[in-house]
């Protein structure tokens, strides 16, 4: 059988691809977290994936996956900050014999230098997704845009970047829970940045 590894947008049910939605339909069981599973109410069978057991449900995934049809939700595409490496990495160490296919998906990434006009291979990209930060310091100031998926949400990573000596002033951009009714792009200093409160369903943006 195949372990479908699928990316289902930033959030809203609009990004959802066709071919996401029809691996999802097709499948015996489908992992994801709660918000990624209200996207779908008529999946056959449905588990909740949790922050405190991960690793642990994820194994379960890969493990259905040699008997029955499996699909795995990944919040924006599983290939960037998703559940493509780890699963990868459970299923190699534990020897397992899958079939896996990855259906890709918009990432909230893509819709953030759209909404920016940002023409994004012309950006820097970079997850702070279990990484240190120090890295930005290398690629803020080489003329290019620098698109930041942090690690917790935009104001600590303003607050290290003002301690690591940026300006305050410096503008940059904030995209909020993108594709969500309540969205918001914000457009200010790094300084109110640090001092502003924010969903952890952000991107910090430094032109």
């Amino acid at each position: 059988m195949t372990l479908n590894i699928v990316g289902i947008g930033p959030g809203s049910a609009d990004y959802i691809t066709p071919a996401a939605r029809n691996a999802v339909m097709n499948s015996d069981v489908v992992f994801g977290s709660r918000r990624a599973l209200e996207l779908f109410p008529s999946a056959r069978k449905t588990v909740a994936l949790g922050a405190s057991d991960m690793e642990e449900t994820l194994g379960r995934a890969a493990e259905l996956a040699t008997s029955l049809e499996v699909s795995v939700l990944s919040t924006g595409d599983p290939g960037f900050s998703g559940v493509l490496k780890p699963l990868k990495r459970i299923i190699s160490s534990r020897g397992l014999q899958v079939e896996v296919r990855v259906v890709p998906g918009i990432s909230s990434i893509q819709l953030c230098a759209a909404r920016l006009l940002i023409p994004w291979d012309e950006a820097d990209i970079v997850t702070l997704h279990g990484r240190r930060e120090e890295g930005i310091m290398d690629v803020i100031d080489n003329g290019r845009p620098t698109i930041i998926l942090p690690s917790r949400n935009p104001s600590q990573t303003a607050a290290f970047l003002i301690k690591s000596g940026v300006d305050p002033d410096r503008m940059v951009a904030v995209c909020e829970r993108l594709s969500y009714p309540d969205e918001r792009v914000l457009t200010s200093t790094l300084g109110d940045v640090r001092e502003s409160e924010f969903s952890y369903m952000s991107i910090l943006v430094i032109p």
